[in-house]
């Protein structure tokens, strides 16, 4: 296939599995690179212990190293109204010793402007770590448009990833995409859902890492129900070709239910197999 990018698989797709575990597991799937969840997104959620200095740490770069697999980005910064740059040293070294390109941004400070100006100390702060902030808007946080992920970011030095699961709640299309300056498009994720949001999804009796089920159906869609590309209704060859050719992509579709079914090794053989098929189509 030509042009084809780096193919990726964000942590929260198997949010369950151990960083040095997801190298190994995703680098027997096929993907060229895996997110890593470094800090947690939530207050009841556990992070792994991947501190600078830490055996875990040490160990995924071991496992990096062995399998020849990248580390694309690593999380996560919740960029709210009291958010210091200098707070998150340690994922920047963090992100420096896996090599990861990009930091995974959630903005929830209602004060664009003001995030727009913590988002340029981030980047500041993080570029010597060879890091670069990417936002993602998403209906329940506080950037919730494409326009508005675009006037946080530009300027800042950041960037913009897309979800093609947010893009549809918050009402986006993909003429949307195209309007986006190319240069603040760093990479995408992809997954599948149907096009209207369900509702009464099914509960997964736990979510990875102590996250709260304490959530309603937009957020436990997003973070445990998703679909795996292709097996919804989103038009995501779509998407694809609007987005740059050379930008990676990164599989981001966890779904609880599914993955205790088949096993996290089948979940990503299954998803690495999906982005073919979207290549294939594109």
């Amino acid at each position: 296939m030509p042009n084809t990018p780096t193919i990726a698989i964000g942590h929260l797709t198997l949010l369950d599995t151990a960083p040095p575990d997801l190298v190994t597991l995703c680098g027997e799937a096929g993907f060229d690179a895996v997110g890593v969840r470094v800090s947690a997104a939530g207050p009841t959620e556990e992070p792994w212990p991947m501190r600078p200095g830490s055996p875990m740490l040490a160990e995924t770069r071991r496992r990096l190293d062995d399998t020849g697999v990248e580390v694309l980005d690593v999380e996560i910064i919740r960029l709210g109204p009291d958010t210091k740059a200098a707070d998150h040293q340690a994922l920047y070294e963090a992100g420096a010793t896996l090599g990861a390109r990009f930091i995974n941004v959630i903005a929830d400070d209602p004060d664009l402007g003001r995030a727009r100006d913590t988002l340029a100390s981030i980047a500041a702060e993080a570029l010597p770590y060879g890091l670069r902030p990417v936002v993602e808007a998403m209906v329940y946080s506080q950037v919730r448009s494409l326009a508005d992920a675009v006037s946080v970011v530009d300027g800042s030095g950041g960037g913009v990833t897309v979800d093609p699961l947010h893009l549809f709640r918050f009402g986006g299309s993909v003429d949307q995409l195209r309007l986006i300056d190319r240069a603040l498009l760093l990479y995408f994720q992809v997954c599948d859902a149907p096009l209207e949001p369900p509702e009464g999804l099914e509960r997964p009796s736990r979510l990875p890492r102590g996250q709260s089920l304490d959530i309603d159906d937009r957020a436990l869609e997003a973070r445990a129900a998703r679909l795996l590309p292709g097996d919804g209704e989103l038009p995501l060859a779509e998407i694809m070709r609007a987005m740059p050719d050379d930008i990676p992509v990164s599989v981001e579709a966890p779904n609880q239910v599914l993955l205790e079914r088949i096993g996290a090794a089948e979940f990503a053989r299954r998803a690495r197999r999906s982005v073919d098929a979207l290549l294939r189509a594109r």
